[in-house]
């Protein structure tokens, strides 16, 4: 009896020490990571519960309709944050407008990661002329003239499709490249080890050879890139919605919210108006880079032992 539960106890010692279960404790113990971690949870949580928040959190739940009556008033009982220059409720913009900024970013990120993922692992994983050629191809994506592109876009597709998507998709396909960069020479790296070179010598297919043994070995670096770009892809929404090429207009959004208060009597007599988006922007991905740079030291291999 004392025998089997001695056995039990290094089976589940030695299941604990698993570079996962490692990793997962080493992040747990990181107080900035998880502080930055909660703070994201609420923030992604009061975005989705916007337009049940939004009624009880103001009287003007409306958030496209101008309400000359309302126009600029400072943050009192019934608006916790003002309204902008429009009449609108600032408190529930922002809510909505939330919605928009994670999920361009979000998306775009998905979209980055996927074909970053699949170009870099084929490149490292081939070799020779298929690394050239796709390596080649990646250096114009990353020298291609991103602004001036979903400028062109915006206006070839405006009124066709939905400004969001193609904000989104273009995002996507231009920011893949330092992705498909990091993803092949990891995998340059590892293909070299035994258990792979096995795994081609009897037969297996290239394409079961980068899913089952390549990919689960650079997962790591995966999603520490991923969670880095989610910070800077939400930053490239708000700075093209400033801009005037992001997200339409009509649209609520962090960025849209900055352009919309880009005069000199709002920045100086009115901080109501621009100071809760500039803020919430800075707390997401100041919070968002922190939990990256905890997954980064979690899942450092050197830092495990």
């Amino acid at each position: 009896m004392t025998t089997n539960a001695a056995t039990g106890a290094v089976k589940r010692t030695e299941k604990s020490s698993s570079p996962w279960a490692i990793a997962r404790r080493k992040f747990l113990r990181n107080k900035l990571a998880m502080a930055s971690t909660v703070f994201l949870i609420l923030v992604i949580i009061l975005t989705l519960l916007a337009p049940f928040l939004a009624p009880h959190l103001s009287p003007i739940p409306d958030i496209t309709k101008v309400n000359i009556s309302k126009m600029s008033i400072p943050p009192n009982g019934d608006h916790l944050l003002g309204t902008d220059k429009s009449g609108r409720d600032v408190m529930t913009r922002l809510l909505y407008g939330g919605r928009i900024s994670l999920l361009v970013g979000a998306s775009a990120t998905l979209i980055v990661v996927v074909l970053g993922t699949i170009v870099g692992s084929v490149a490292g994983f081939f070799g020779g002329a298929v690394d050239s050629l796709l390596m080649r191809f990646t250096d114009f994506v990353l020298n291609f003239p991103f602004l001036v592109f979903v400028i062109v876009l915006n206006t070839i597709l405006f009124g066709i499709v939905d400004g969001l998507w193609v904000l989104i998709l273009v995002i996507g396909l231009l920011s893949w490249g330092g992705v498909a960069r990091i993803v092949r020479s990891k995998v340059l790296a590892e293909k070299e080890n035994e258990y792979v070179l096995a795994a081609i010598s009897i037969g297996t297919p290239p394409a079961k050879v980068i899913i089952k043994h390549l990919l689960p070995n650079v997962l790591s670096t995966i999603i520490v890139q991923a969670t880095l770009l989610f910070a800077s892809l939400i930053v490239a929404e708000t700075g093209l919605s400033y801009l005037g090429f992001g997200v339409p207009q009509e649209t609520p959004s962090w960025g849209n919210m900055l352009a919309f208060a880009n005069e000199p009597d709002v920045l100086q007599g009115k901080p109501w108006i621009w100071m809760p988006p500039a803020l919430i922007i800075t707390a997401t991905i100041l919070s968002i880079n922190f939990i990256g740079e905890g997954l980064k030291d979690a899942l450092n291999p050197k830092s495990q032992r």
